[in-house]
């Protein structure tokens, strides 16, 4: 008898201390009686009775799920191929068990659905120019999808852009395009300011006659302190001029053409002609 009495206690015992669990912090157990939920539990040590109950672990922690890369044709038909990465957590263990099958593969599957769909309806322009506006417009629709299943999307990124070859050579060509116009632009700029000083000291230098000299002098140091060799005659230009306008009242006037548009000029009137 003693040992029928022992045998059944240490069923007992056996029965009580099998159905402990123990949760860590970041976890939660969806408890099922009979088949029924009755919410979720932990952390820390729980008790479910066997035979009659069982759970279903959840984590908590944030997920890190990689989107696979994805073909996609944007809106002006430049053929991309787009991959990225979405962070997600459970907020309600008990509607992310019972309200969907697998909340990880069913959130996968909507990621990848809903970054063909975003990007296909943009531009490839304002894809890689805008690219946290893609990001905050994938986050926003994916959480508000997903928000039944008890899930909520912290944040979905945009890792790879990848371009057909022929895309990125055209890119190149107008990168280069681009800065060589912002060369010319600097430069032109450059020249007109550097036009601008020379009116003013020009403007100056004609009003105050000694300052051509001064200027003249400083040429001359210049040019002496580079070239050691070179031995300068200054020859005021003002010995010239009466020279130069002796030759330029000398110089013949350009003779006519005896014909022009097949007819004969008349003959200049002689001098010495006779009168009759």
């Amino acid at each position: 008898m003693d040992m029928i009495v022992t045998a059944i206690l240490g069923a007992l015992a056996l029965y009580l201390f099998g159905g402990l669990k123990v949760l860590r912090e970041y976890e939660r157990a969806v408890y099922f009686f009979l088949g029924r939920s009755w919410g979720a539990k932990g952390p820390g040590l729980i008790y479910v009775p066997p035979l009659f109950a069982k759970t279903q672990t959840v984590s908590l922690r944030v997920v890190a799920m990689d989107i696979p890369p994805q073909d996609v044709i944007t809106r002006d038909n430049i053929s991309i191929k787009v991959n990225a990465v979405l962070y997600m957590l459970v907020r309600d263990p008990v509607k992310a068990v019972i309200g969907v099958e697998n909340y990880l593969y069913a959130t996968s599957q909507l990621a990848q659905t809903t970054l063909r769909s975003v990007l296909g309806e943009t531009e490839l322009d304002e894809l890689l120019m805008n690219r946290e506006k893609i990001n905050n417009i994938l986050k926003n629709i994916i959480d508000k999808r997903s928000e039944n299943w008890g899930i909520e999307v912290s944040a979905v990124e945009v890792k790879d852009v990848d371009l057909p070859p022929e895309m990125k050579r055209a890119m190149a060509r107008q990168a280069e395009a681009e800065r060589e116009r912002r060369a010319k632009v600097i430069n032109a700029e450059g020249e007109l300011q550097a036009s601008e000083k020379l009116a003013q000291a020009a403007h100056i230098i004609g009003s105050e006659p000694a300052a051509i000299q001064l200027r003249y002098l400083q040429t001359v140091t210049e040019i002496s302190s580079e070239n050691n060799s070179t031995t300068f005659f200054p020859i005021p230009i003002d010995l010239f001029k009466g020279f130069l306008d002796a030759v330029a009242r000398k110089a013949p006037a350009p003779a006519l053409p005896e014909k022009t548009s097949g007819e004969t000029l008349p003959a200049a009137p002689r001098k010495n002609q006779v009168e009759a």
